[in-house]
Formats: C-alpha cells, sequence, structure tokens
C-alpha cells in the first residue's frame, strides 16, 4: 500500500467513514475507493473524472484536495513508470534469427516449387491437348 492511499484510508477511518458513507455522498463507486485506498491506481478511471474522484473523497475526509490530486497523479506517474518497466521485451537471439532465415529460405523454395509444378501441368495439359 502506497502512502497516498494509506494517507486517504487514515483519514476516513479517523472521521469514522466506512466506505459505503463516502460512496452515497459522492456518488463514487466502492470498487473506485477500495481501489484509492489500496493504492492500484489501474482500476481508477483516467482524465478528469480520476482527478475529481479524488477530489471529492479528499474533501469528504478532511484532506487538502488540491495536495490529494496532486499526491495521486504523482502516484499514477509512479504507476504507469514501474507497468512501463515491468513490460519484458523479449530478446532476439542469433539462434532466433538464423532461425526466422531458415524459414524465409524454406518458403522460397515451397514457392518456387509451386510455380514450377503449375507451369508444368499447364505444358503437359497444352501438349496433350496438342496445343503447343
Amino acid at each position: 500500500m502506497s502512502e497516498f492511499s494509506e494517507r486517504l484510508k487514515q483519514a476516513r477511518t479517523a472521521k469514522g467513514l466506512s466506505l459505503h458513507d463516502i460512496a452515497a455522498t459522492t456518488k463514487i463507486s466502492i470498487v473506485v475507493l477500495e481501489s484509492l485506498e489500496r493504492g492500484d491506481v489501474s482500476r481508477v478511471p483516467g482524465g478528469i473524472f480520476s482527478r475529481s474522484f479524488v477530489r471529492a473523497y479528499a474533501s469528504e475526509v478532511g484532506l487538502d484536495p488540491d495536495k490529494t490530486v496532486n499526491d495521486f497523479m504523482a502516484e499514477r506517474e509512479r504507476h504507469e513508470h514501474a507497468a512501463a518497466r515491468a513490460v519484458n521485451v523479449p530478446e532476439v537471439t542469433a539462434d532466433d534469427r538464423a532461425f526466422l532465415e531458415r524459414q524465409r529460405k524454406a518458403a522460397l523454395i515451397v514457392r518456387v516449387a509451386a510455380i514450377a509444378l503449375a507451369v508444368a501441368v499447364i505444358v503437359i495439359l497444352l501438349w496433350k491437348f496438342r496445343i503447343l
């Protein structure tokens, strides 16, 4: 749990509010509120909605809305950077390149053989019907 989400949860519990109470007054779904308190910013809608949700939540629990929104945006940015780093780009090895080259050559051979077979069939048919 991040410092941001922990601060939200502590402020809510200090006021004696439940997530249902906040959801009822702010009209924000409990799923989004739980995600904010868990620090799972990927489950919070993006754009202006996320900022307005955080602002409403902060106002309801007595936190400074502007500071809380700024903290949330910083948390979201950290989360996005961590997610971008977590994406593993597979390394293309020399064996991979050799395999792809063998596949390319095999496909070329199959195409040439198919064309040669088609030409041979046409020539045989033309010879059979004595067109040639």
